[in-house]
Parts: structure tokens; C-alpha cells; sequence
């Protein structure tokens, strides 16, 4: 009898493929933002989408505040259409960076989840600033 694991086949290889770039195109991990700020890397915008006293508690560095129930194109507009924002919120507990992400793709800007948030920053050894 099969394990638990290979009891339900795997996708075929093409399946798995589509699935796995749309998923990378979607997310991003704490380590690849932690990576590319240390490089001084400038081609995303780092959204913290909690609001302001959570914010104020402790953030990623290099993040800016918006909360995702204040996203609107008023707010945006100080950014190109074509600016990549990287979302937020305190962690896999918490779907504000899915609402976040949501109103950012509603209002045609490229966006992308930081996977574990605020929880996963400080799982990786990462600190926060306040």
C-alpha cells in the first residue's frame, strides 16, 4: 500500500510546471526581500498593510505603512503604474496581504504576497525596526 504521500499521484511535470510559475508569480518569500534589500535593491515598493500602531510596534525595514482598507488610486499615485509593491500583514494568521494584494490588482498595479509576513521575518532571524 502507498504512503499517505504517494497514495494521490503527483501532477504530470507540464501541470506542476504552470502551477509553480504562477504560484512564484504571485509570492514571495522573507528571504528574497531580506536579499534583495541588502543589495540595495530598489524595484519593489515593500508594503506593510497593518495598520498604524502595529506598524509603529515594529516593521520590516524599508517598508512603508498603507493599510489595506486605505489603498486607493489617490494613494498610489505618488508611484509609476508599472511599480512592483511587495505586501504584508502580521503572518499566515492574518489575510490582510490578500486583501491588500487584492485592491493593488483591482486598481491594475503588479503585486506580489510576502509569504509569513511580520511572523515569518522574525522566523528567518530578521529584525524589526520601529
Amino acid at each position: 500500500m502507498p504512503s499517505a504521500v504517494a497514495q494521490i499521484p503527483a501532477a504530470p511535470a507540464a501541470e506542476a510546471k504552470a502551477h509553480f510559475d504562477a504560484l512564484l508569480r504571485h509570492e514571495t518569500d522573507c528571504a528574497d526581500v531580506h536579499a534583495a534589500f541588502a543589495a540595495g535593491a530598489s524595484d519593489f515598493v515593500l508594503l506593510d498593510v497593518r495598520g498604524p500602531n502595529a506598524f509603529a510596534k515594529g516593521h520590516v525595514p524599508g517598508a512603508i505603512n498603507l493599510p489595506h482598507r486605505e489603498i486607493d488610486a489617490a494613494r498610489l499615485a505618488a508611484h509609476p503604474a508599472g511599480t512592483l509593491f511587495v505586501v504584508y500583514c502580521a503572518g499566515p494568521h492574518c489575510n490582510g496581504a490578500d486583501r491588500a494584494a487584492l485592491r493593488l490588482a483591482r486598481l491594475g498595479r503588479p503585486v506580489k504576497k510576502m509569504l509569513g509576513g511580520v511572523t515569518g521575518w522574525l522566523d528567518e532571524g530578521y529584525g524589526l525596526t520601529a
